[in-house]
């Protein structure tokens, strides 16, 4: 209940970073489903903005809230993102993809003038690693790019559902949980990983976060990049 009150107050801080007029990256996941809700209020209540949800999981709920949304085609320069995380570091690097939604994540972050990240604080790490690393991969390649993942000297495990089956992400793709221990040097590991064909994406999120929203305690820490 702690971590959920957290979250609650996280996304409702992350609300005064957009504008009227603004087109919001819209996050998925247990804490940016509580801001999803929140601005839909907000719409209501007069202010005028246009979303572009992170995943169909997103899409569905702001459908289903009444929050006008756009696409990157039709809206390519995005003001703010706002979005989770399952993890942060002081440099505010992230891990990403516990929800599945890493890929269109990644893309709406790097689309974003700003990306607001709201977070309980479960989520704050010292060092990266604690949380797997959710790696994107087409199918074909999985077994490939597990073997060369595990040459890095990770655990590997293929991500599945709650049947047994394994899971596909929104664009059809396979997802690795890679368990690395304490990640020393998170931008190597993440140019090992894009360099490595067949990964689509990863969950390591650098230089892409400018605020880190954090409930604790009955209010909300505010961190920014150093």
């Amino acid at each position: 209940m702690a971590n959920e009150n957290e979250k609650e107050l996280a996304a409702r801080a992350s609300l005064a970073y957009i504008r009227d007029g603004n087109v919001v990256g819209l996050g998925t996941g247990s804490t940016a489903a509580p801001m999803v809700r929140l601005l839909a209020e907000k719409i209501r209540a007069g202010m005028k903005v246009r979303g572009i949800p992170t995943s169909v999981q997103t899409e569905k709920l702001a459908l289903s809230l009444g929050i006008p949304l756009t696409t990157l085609e039709e809206a390519p320069d995005v003001d703010v993102t706002i979005d989770g995380a399952d993890e942060f570091d002081p440099g505010l690097r992230l891990t990403k993809g516990g929800g599945g939604a890493l890929l269109r994540e990644k893309i709406l972050a790097s689309a974003s003038k700003q990306m607001v990240v709201i977070a309980d604080s479960s989520k704050q790490v010292p060092v990266l690693g604690r949380f797997p690393l959710p790696v994107e991969v087409i199918k074909f390649a999985r077994p490939l790019v597990q073997k060369k993942i595990s040459a890095l000297g990770a655990k590997v495990e293929l991500r599945r559902t709650a049947s047994g089956e394994p899971f596909v992400t929104d664009e059809g793709n396979h997802i690795l949980d890679c368990s690395f221990g304490q990640i020393s040097d998170p931008p190597a590991l993440a140019r090992a990983l894009s360099d490595t064909p067949g990964v689509v994406e990863h969950g390591l999120f650098i230089n892409l976060a400018s605020v880190v929203l954090m409930g604790k305690n009955g209010s909300v820490l505010e961190f920014r990049r150093p």
